[in-house]
């Protein structure tokens, strides 16, 4: 088996594994404020061209897409959860104007 498909499985799960703290610390605060809305969409972009890569790739690497997925699926659930919670966040500071 090659070396570069192990590394960049290796290199997907290191990336994703911050995700999870991510989303756990979303969740907890319920402030996504100061949260780069632009960084998450650059790397939710990056995931779907690693996918589109792999599905017209060698099909001996094809297996990585589900580590990629794996990965936008975190990276997507952190996003929809902080747009959630910055509507939140605004809606109760329009509320507190009022």
């Amino acid at each position: 088996m090659e070396i570069a498909p192990i590394l960049e499985m290796v290199m997907l799960i290191s990336f994703g594994a911050s995700w999870p703290m991510q989303i756990a610390k979303t969740i907890r605060v319920k402030n996504p404020m100061g949260k780069s809305f632009i960084f998450q969409y650059l790397i939710v972009f990056g995931y779907i061209c690693g996918i589109i890569s792999k599905i017209y790739g060698p099909a001996d690497k094809q297996w990585l897409i589900w580590v990629y997925l794996l990965d936008l699926a975190l990276v997507s659930t952190d996003l929809i959860l902080s747009h959630y919670y910055l509507a939140r966040v605004k809606k109760a500071a329009k509320q507190a104007q009022s």
